[in-house]
């Protein structure tokens, strides 16, 4: 199911009436879409007078999402009992309160409503929400929910969430045949103001030339594995140091190495601290990535999933191929 309900629809406005201020926060090292979210709620909320602050732990590594940075805020503001009691949580794109990272300040014991489309994704204990994991983007839940609580999506709104639905749909190439109703959605978006060729060019353009350097880098590292089917490839701290963390360009990475004949699934990790590391990983239409990112501690789609988790690359390398051998 891709379409939202009216259950759905009457759960989230009696829960914008039910509280005065409200927390918003998406996963830690958004993308469009979480970010594209995140103000898509907050336009609900205007919409219904409400206050709010938008959260973010970032970093904004990503060259199109920097120019929203300043809109977030990686400390909630300080509130006292009974401004926490008039106080909702809504997170949006991810349904892990673990996946939104280090946010300065507690977080715990508000009501929250999720929003979310992963599918790893369930409501936690005391909490409510729509995930649905059909849907290609959590922006096109959050376009729906914005159409039927208030009406037509204005221009500078419609350009938002057509940005988030392009990222995660990878401008329209990750669908499939029962994808209709999101070309209609996204038409409505055209109709109110979206330029394609606009977001295209924001989201594809204006990346440092460091990342290219990078990329070649990582593509001369990558091995394949389980007889070619899965190609994995890494990214080391000096490597980090070397070229920097802005404007990364994994998706053409695993463009690269997804077209290579024969390859099903691909995987890039990275080593973040000395004992952490973060993995991404991409696949063809039958292989599940999902299920082996939830044994590292994390998840996503069935096609594109991420994690991030204890250990080093050269250790996680046998374990991440191992896990892939059982489902390939």
């Amino acid at each position: 199911m891709m379409e939202i309900t009216q259950e759905h629809i009457d759960s989230f406005k009696s829960f914008i009436n039910k509280y005065e201020f409200f927390f918003i926060a998406g996963h830690k090292e958004p993308d469009g879409d979480c970010i594209a979210s995140s103000l898509g709620v907050a336009a609900i909320l205007d919409n219904f007078g409400k206050k709010y602050q938008l959260l973010s732990a970032g970093p904004f590594k990503r060259n199109e999402v920097a120019p929203w940075q300043e809109k977030f805020s990686s400390e909630i503001v300080f509130q006292d009992v009974s401004e926490r009691a008039a106080t909702g949580f809504i997170i949006v794109d991810c349904s892990e309160v673990s996946r939104l990272g280090e946010i300065d300040g507690d977080l715990n014991g508000f009501d929250t409503f999720i929003i979310d489309h992963h599918k790893t994704g369930e409501l936690p204990e005391n909490s409510q929400g729509c995930i649905l994991p059909q849907a290609p983007a959590c922006a096109y839940l959050i376009q729906q929910f914005y159409e039927k609580l208030v009406g037509d999506v204005p221009a500078e709104l419609a350009k938002i969430l057509f940005f988030g639905l392009c990222t995660d749909t990878g401008f329209f190439r990750f669908l499939e045949s029962d994808s209709a109703s999101v070309f209609m959605a996204a038409s409505r978006l055209i109709a109110d103001g979206a330029n394609p060729k606009v977001v295209y060019r924001e989201i594809n353009s204006g990346k440092p030339y460091s990342t290219r350097k990078l990329l070649g880098t990582l593509l001369s590292k990558a091995e394949r594995y389980l007889d070619g089917r899965l190609v994995l490839t890494y990214e080391t701290m000096e490597d980090t140091k070397k070229y920097g963390l802005n404007g990364r360009d994994s998706d053409s990475l695993y463009q690269l190495l997804l077209s290579v004949e024969g390859v099903e699934a691909v995987v890039f990790l990275r080593q973040d601290t000395a004992t952490t590391c973060t993995g991404g990983f991409r696949s063809q239409d039958k292989i599940d990535v999902s299920v082996v990112a939830a044994k590292f501690g994390g998840g996503g789609h069935k096609n594109a999933s991420g994690m991030t988790c204890d250990g080093r690359i050269e250790t996680l390398i046998p374990q991440v191929v191992k896990e892939f051998a059982r489902i390939m």
